[in-house]
């Protein structure tokens, strides 16, 4: 929103006179912000509020297909779903290979203590872990704390036929706002400054290995562990983030906070706890990556353009409903109401589902590459990616005059959404996080709809827990409301956006001025030895 200082701090004897001129000035800028009758966005308002297809759209993906892993036969099969939809809906859309990886497919997880009692545990392998050929029971021991590499050598062969815990048992599984909420400052502080007491201490007795968290659970498994098995809590009650394996011989598995503690506790105090666990999933070879290009042709301009982004690939602890589910489904449904009201737009309409995000935004910096005459003839690129929050943040990217036509964009957005978006011009350039900055980097405006948390960092990303359950679908209406607008205004905008970049302010840390980040290639490759 755009702020205007107090005029009249104190109005005095010329109380009257100051309460004129600013009825005045009030009313001049209500005009120059008023919103005309568009019947185009009135459209726009009216399909997505009486005929939102989101819902639909999320229990298919999330519900039906799952999560979207690159190299895995879920992506595939829901880039075919994505195809499918697209020609129901009237757009041309097609398939755009620029890579391969290595392909997997997640089976069960099955982990049960069965001493010195009996319970099933809460546990995932992680992505492209090996799979067991049959269930294997065995003793879990922790890694323990060694004066140094070569004391870790020594010990090495005691994991031969166990699972090995290589991850810190944390002092509390409340996050810090419970804590806060209930404890006394003293127990709050004290709880704070043992837990990085504790995870100094046990990033020493990792390093002390003569290892990393990369390469310890490979000489581990070299010497014949029986499986690996972590923790990475992710602050929030009953969530872990769920990442890659680094063994290839027998599985890594996230097991939950609760049961990971329960675990690491009775083997530190003798008990010598036993699981059986089975683990399955299949190679599946080298198969190709790829993205989603969805296209309404231009009338007026055909050759210039204007893109809806969202990375269409996932971590699979999940289903990836809000990392990048509802970013996703924001672009289709945007799309889908663009071709029912606005069919013949004057600049052509592209959105792009990229895959391999989560791996280093490799589909989008991909398309940079193929397409440059895309890339230098694009308008604006609009990029949501961070949550199924309502968008409240967009900034100019380091665009000098971004303003100016995001601005008249934003203008024509109902005052119930515009109202709650913050705005930052010219900002500074994205250099990574989003697949907007593979665009920044080659020069062209690609913006992020950055949205409100709903405790997505903690809770959601990444994790086991990001699922259908935790979409805001009105959140996500509003944001397919945004969407649509902005890309009919920037098709109609008589204008073509500057590029011109503003002067990037000096970097703190180096007391330098700030560089423009460069274009970066993408790995065409992955995961591939």
């Amino acid at each position: 929103m755009k702020t205007y200082p107090t005029l009249f701090p104190s109005f005095g004897i010329k109380k009257t006179f100051g309460l004129l001129m600013l009825a005045a000035f009030c009313l001049n800028n209500t005009r120059s912000f008023a919103q005309s009758k568009d019947p185009v966005i009135e459209n726009i308002i009216k399909e997505e509020t009486d005929n939102s297809h989101l819902e639909t759209l999320a229990h298919e993906l999330f519900d039906g297909i799952g999560p979207r892993l690159v190299g895995t036969p879920q992506m595939e099969q829901a880039g075919k779903w994505a195809l499918a939809k697209y020609k129901n809906w009237g757009i041309d859309a097609r398939y755009e290979k620029w890579g391969e990886w290595r392909g997997w497919e997640r089976g069960i997880s099955h982990i049960d203590m069965v001493y010195p009692r009996v319970k099933s545990l809460e546990g995932t392998q992680l992505a492209w872990s090996p799979s067991m050929k049959k269930p294997v029971t065995a003793e879990v021991i922790v890694l323990p704390d060694l004066a140094d590499s070569v004391a870790f050598q020594k010990w090495l062969p005691a994991v031969k036929g166990k699972f090995v815990m290589i991850s810190m048992d944390q002092p509390t599984g409340r996050p810090d706002d419970n804590w806060k909420e209930y404890a006394t400052t003293e127990s709050f502080d004290k709880m704070k400054q043992a837990r990085s007491a504790q995870t100094e201490a046990w990033r020493k007795r990792i390093s002390n290995t003569g290892y990393t968290t990369r390469t310890l659970p490979v000489a581990l498994e070299n010497a014949g562990a029986a499986g690996i098995l972590t923790n990475y809590w992710s602050a929030g009650f009953g969530v872990d983030k769920i990442f890659a394996a680094y063994t290839k011989k027998v599985p890594t598995v996230d097991i939950a906070l609760e049961d990971y503690g329960m675990l690491f506790r009775l083997a530190e105090s003798g008990d010598k706890p036993r699981i059986t666990m089975q683990t399955e999933s299949k190679e599946l070879g080298v198969v190709p990556t790829f993205n989603i290009i969805g296209e309404i042709k231009g009338t007026e301009k055909p050759d210039e353009y204007v893109m809806l982004s969202a990375h269409f690939d996932s971590w699979d602890g999940g289903t990836g409903a809000t990392d990048n589910g509802t970013g996703t489904l924001t672009m289709m449904e945007a799309m889908r109401i663009l071709k029912k009201v606005y069919p013949n737009p004057k600049r052509t309409i592209l959105v792009g589902h990229w895959g391999s995000e989560e791996e280093g935004l490799n589909g989008s910096r991909a398309f940079v590459e193929d397409h440059p005459e895309i890339v230098a003839n694009l308008q604006a690129l609009f990029n949501q990616d961070n949550g199924t929050g309502r968008v409240v943040n967009i900034s100019g990217q380091g665009f000098l005059n971004a303003h100016d036509y995001l601005g008249r964009w934003l203008s024509q957005v109902p005052d119930n959404i515009r109202e709650q978006i913050k705005t930052n011009f010219p900002g500074t350039p994205g250099g990574g996080g989003s697949d907007f900055a593979s665009f920044v980097a080659a020069g062209a405006p690609g913006f992020s709809l950055s949205s409100t948390s709903w405790a997505y960092g903690n809770y959601t990303w990444h994790t086991n827990r990001d699922t259908y359950d935790k979409v805001v679908f009105d959140d996500v209406r509003n944001n397919a409301i945004l969407t649509a607008i902005l890309v009919y205004m920037a098709c109609e905008d008589p204008a073509k956006a500057s590029r011109e970049k503003s002067v990037l302010p000096t970097d703190s840390r180096t007391g330098e001025p700030m560089k423009w980040p460069e274009q970066r290639k993408p790995n065409r490759h992955g995961g591939l030895d």
